[in-house]
């Protein structure tokens, strides 16, 4: 991983800690909460997971993220979303069925 790639995973977390941070919702629980008398400590956890995309990949989403813009409608899952729904046993309406295991229904 390069230099550059680090800085930018950095400037994401920094980026969801800010959102965290400014959240007028979460503020206005974490206020209620101390109303009842308890402070308030919230630790979180981010995991941030790369996968590097080939050229067609990426040609390929920046088509489904333009025809989402045009029709409305959501694009469908990556490989990727696929590989890991299936990992967790869940299947998808219309999916293609790629490989010959079980899938739950």
């Amino acid at each position: 991983m390069t230099s550059r790639m680090r800085e930018l995973i950095q400037q994401l977390g920094e980026a969801i800690h800010e959102s965290v941070i400014e959240s007028e919702q979460i503020a206005g629980v974490v206020q209620d909460i101390r109303k009842h008398g308890f402070d308030v400590l919230l630790m979180l956890e981010a995991t941030i997971g790369l996968n590097e995309v080939t050229a067609k990949e990426a040609k390929e989403s920046e088509e489904d993220e333009s025809a989402v813009g045009e029709s409305g409608a959501e694009p469908p899952f990556t490989q990727n979303d696929l590989h890991f729904l299936r990992s967790l046993r869940i299947s998808v309406a219309g999916e293609q069925q790629s490989d010959a295991g079980p899938r739950a229904k």
